[in-house]
Formats: C-alpha cells, structure tokens, sequence
C-alpha cells in the first residue's frame, strides 16, 4: 500500500476529517487508498505550536492534541485527485502547489516506521 509523510499537525488534522487537501511541489497519477505517516518532526517549534493549538481551538472550535505521534502511520485516506485547481471552500490549498485531494480519512493505531519522501510503499508486514 502506498503511503505518505506529512508533518504534525496536519497528519492529525488530516486523519480527523479537518484537512481534506494536502499540498505539494509535485503531481502524481495514483489514486487509491493511501497511508498517513506522521513525520518525525514537527512543523512548527514548540511555542508556535502552541498559538497554533491556541487558535485553532479558538477560531474553528479544533483541539489538536499536545502529545502529537511523530515517526509512524496514523491513518488512511482515500487520494481521489491531484489539481492545482481543487474545489478547497475551507482554504486549505496553497496557490502555486498540487492539491491531493483526500477524502473517507480514518484515524489508525499508531504503528511506528520510517519515512521517507514522496509516495512510498508500505509492506504488507509493515501494515
């Protein structure tokens, strides 16, 4: 199964059904099932973060967890598009990036693995 890495918290957002498009530099063709791996780092440090928690609970009503996982697969999507074009009216696509557009995320147990770039196959013993 083909899986993708993504910084926290849009791993957790994605796989909670709050960020339906993930953006990119690159296009791809696959469409199908994919597998959300939480990164092992971050993307904001941690008092960033901690506005960020702030606002999002504040302004969208979303409390994202302090003890995010990192470094291991946290779910499952279905990738139905890739456009720079995406039908997007909660803002998440980024003018200028391909939009992976995602829907039916599921939250998983954490399972921790190594990451690695663009879309990369799970083993079926990783699973």
């Amino acid at each position: 199964m083909k899986a993708i890495s993504i910084r926290q918290p849009w791993a957790w957002l994605i796989v909670n059904g709050y960020k339906d498009i993930e953006n990119r530099t690159w296009k791809t063709s696959y469409r199908g099932k994919l597998l959300i791996h939480a990164s092992g780092k971050l993307d904001f440090n941690a008092q960033d973060m901690k506005e960020y928690r702030s606002i999002m609970a504040s302004e969208a009503g979303i409390d994202i967890p302090e003890d995010l996982p990192l470094g291991g697969i946290v779910g499952m999507v279905d990738l139905v598009d890739c456009t720079m074009e995406p039908d997007d009216p909660e803002g998440w696509h980024e003018p200028g990036c391909y939009g992976f557009v995602l829907r039916n995320p599921v939250a998983l147990p954490f399972r921790p693995m190594p990451g690695r770039l663009n879309l990369f196959e799970v083993e079926e013993a990783d699973q």
